[in-house]
């Protein structure tokens, strides 16, 4: 399982809400992941959230095509859509897909070291 989903805009561009793009999306909107998500799930997502969303989970695509970014930007491409469904629903994907990584979890399976009983557990590095 990917952990992006393409948004056609003026290009495709990968939508993904990684460890950077989380942290800008919590200091851009001032609300708590938990609060993001409770709005993305109750259908209740304010349009300025959305753009932030949008533009924090590009940085990483707009970084790896040499590219700068700007909220601007992203809100003059988010014009372009024809559907409006079809920003929240990508955005809404990508935000699941942060989360749930792959089947096997993105660390893998935890570690028990040696000399630790299992209830201790530390992750493979």
């Amino acid at each position: 399982m990917s952990d992006v989903v393409v948004l056609n805009l003026d290009r495709p561009r990968e939508l993904r809400f990684g460890h950077k793009a989380l942290k800008t999306l919590k200091s851009l909107t001032g609300m708590t992941l938990l609060d993001i998500e409770k709005q993305l799930t109750e259908g209740n997502l304010d349009p300025d959230v959305l753009e932030k969303m949008v533009y924090a989970g590009l940085q990483q695509d707009a970084r790896n095509n040499g590219e700068s970014l700007t909220l601007e930007q992203v809100a003059d491409l988010l014009d372009e859509i024809p559907a409006y469904i079809d920003i929240i629903t990508a955005v809404a994907q990508a935000f699941v897909k942060s989360f749930a990584g792959d089947n096997a979890g993105n660390a893998g399976e935890p570690e028990v070291p040696a000399g630790k009983d299992e209830n201790t557990i530390s992750t493979k590095v």
